[in-house]
C-alpha cells in the first residue's frame, strides 16, 4: 500500500482541475500493477469526479450546470456565505476509487480524474491510496 498527498493550488472560485496524469505518475510510482486508486478530497467545499477530459467543454458545462442546480442568490442560512460551495462538493462527492489494470489507471478512453474546486482561489490537498 502507498498513501501520497497532492497539492493543489486552484486558481478561480470554482475550477475543474485535471488530475489524471498526477495520478497515473503516483500509480507507477506504487509499482502496482493489479489494485485500486483511492482518490479522497478531505475539505467539504471541493470533491472529486471522473468524467471526459478530451473536451474541456465538458468541463464548462458541467460547472455551469452546477450553478443553474445551486444557484448563489438564494436565502442560505450558513453565515460564511459558502453554502453554494458544500452543496456543490456534497454532489460531486469526496471520493473516487479507479481499477489499476497492467500499472496503469483503468480508465475509459475519455475519462479523466478532477478535482473540483467550488471555494477558491485556494491550495488544497488530495489523499490517494493505491492498494493491491
Amino acid at each position: 500500500m502507498m498513501i501520497e498527498d497532492l497539492v493543489v493550488k486552484t486558481q478561480r472560485t470554482e475550477e475543474l482541475v485535471d488530475l489524471t496524469d498526477r495520478l497515473q505518475q503516483v500509480v507507477r510510482q506504487s509499482g502496482v500493477q493489479q489494485g485500486v486508486c483511492c482518490v479522497f478530497v478531505p475539505h467539504t467545499t471541493a470533491g472529486v469526479t471522473i468524467n471526459e477530459h478530451a473536451d474541456p467543454d465538458v468541463v464548462i458545462d458541467l460547472l455551469s450546470a452546477l450553478r443553474e442546480m445551486v444557484p448563489a442568490d438564494r436565502p442560505w442560512r450558513h453565515g460564511e456565505g459558502n453554502s453554494p460551495a458544500h452543496v456543490k462538493a456534497s454532489l460531486m462527492g469526496a471520493d473516487q476509487r479507479v481499477w489499476i489494470q497492467d500499472g496503469t489507471l483503468d480508465l475509459g478512453t475519455w475519462q479523466g480524474v478532477f478535482f473540483c474546486e467550488f471555494d477558491g482561489p485556494r491550495t488544497r490537498r488530495v489523499r490517494v491510496r493505491i492498494s493491491s
